[in-house]
């Protein structure tokens, strides 16, 4: 599917259907593949269709990158087509486990706002922004939506401000503050006969279309590449045109840190990291009838990577690993 066809053109099951078949293809983009899949079978109103793929991705026997993830789509999908206590119970583990990854805090908390569990979203949107962004100077990108939902489901328990709501003020990019935006009088402004107040709430609406067209058109981080060590070793070696943009693997570890900061200084957002292989990079300049020792192809291959769901966050998330594949956490190596 194009990513400018409208949502009203596209036959879900059949797309869903293509993706089952890509996954199929590329077994090591088939938790991404198979997301999308799931995604389009809850848009068709197949929702058991979709929690099918989501016990299918669950009971992999190679295991998930985003286990939690997975879970939290599940419960969300469940809660939908009348399974409430199924649902619970796995939100409850999920908050239990503490999960280091924000997308399945927002989604469970989403989840639990629809229906109305407005205490209890408060409390999830809570713990992961306490687990996630205490003593974090700069939220990261995926944070972001933590602080956008806990400001809004404030909003609507009519709670005072704090520290944070602030800040989720601040990192906000829509023209609108997103106090009028989460007001909870405006549903009444709908049925209002006032035509100052209907063409304020147009203009609010427009600017949360824009918010989240800005959202869709970074569905993947600005990745850049990186080989472990042995890859790289295999990489020049095969191709020794390519020591000069890669002369040692240290060199490459530091110009990898040093762009994404140079990047994060510039104010670019949701940074990522890709892990290269040599037989998926050539499978790629096969795909493009290009030869592997081209280096305009590396930033294209990075961009593919992304796009396939491989990226992960740049920076990692506090006390997570570093990036770089030594077992250190990040603040003790490449973050220090």
């Amino acid at each position: 599917m194009r990513p400018d066809t409208p949502a009203e053109n596209v036959d879900h099951t059949a797309e869903a259907a293509r993706l089952e078949r890509t996954a199929g293809l590329y077994p090591e983009d088939a938790e991404a593949l198979l997301l999308q899949a799931a995604a389009h079978l809850e848009l068709s109103g197949d929702r058991p269709a979709a929690t099918t793929l989501y016990d299918r991705l669950l009971s992999s026997a190679d295991g998930l990158e985003n286990p939690y993830l997975v879970r939290a789509l599940k419960a969300s999908n469940l809660w939908e087509y009348g399974h409430e206590a199924e649902a619970r119970a796995i939100i409850t583990g999920i908050r239990v486990a503490a999960p280091r990854d924000p997308a399945p805090w927002v989604i469970v908390a989403e989840s639990l706002e629809a229906h109305d569990e407005l205490e209890a979203a408060h409390e999830t949107f809570s713990e992961g922004a306490r687990l996630l962004l205490t003593d974090v100077a700069e939220p990261p990108y995926s944070t972001h939506p933590l602080l956008f939902g806990r400001h809004r489901v404030r909003r609507m328990l009519g709670a005072a401000h704090d520290d944070w709501d602030v800040l989720a003020d601040t990192l906000s990019s829509s023209p609108v503050p997103l106090d009028e935006l989460h007001d909870p009088k405006r549903v009444w402004s709908l049925g209002s006969d006032n035509p100052a107040e209907l063409e304020a709430e147009i203009s609010r609406l427009r600017a949360e279309l824009g918010t989240y067209r800005e959202a869709l058109s970074r569905p993947f981080p600005v990745a850049v590449l990186h080989w472990p060590e042995s890859e790289l070793r295999e990489l020049v070696g095969a191709y020794p045109t390519l020591a000069e943009e890669y002369p040692s693997h240290e060199t490459h570890l530091a110009t990898i840190e040093a762009s994404l900061r140079e990047l994060a200084a510039s104010g670019t957002p949701n940074l990522g990291i890709v892990t290269g292989t040599v037989p998926s990079y050539e499978a790629f300049a096969a795909s493009e009838a290009t030869s592997p020792s081209d280096t305009d192809l590396l930033p294209q291959y990075a961009t593919t990577l992304a796009a396939r769901g491989r990226a992960v966050e740049w920076p990692p998330q506090r006390g997570a690993e570093c990036w770089c594949g030594s077992g250190r956490g990040y603040e003790g190596c490449h973050g220090a």
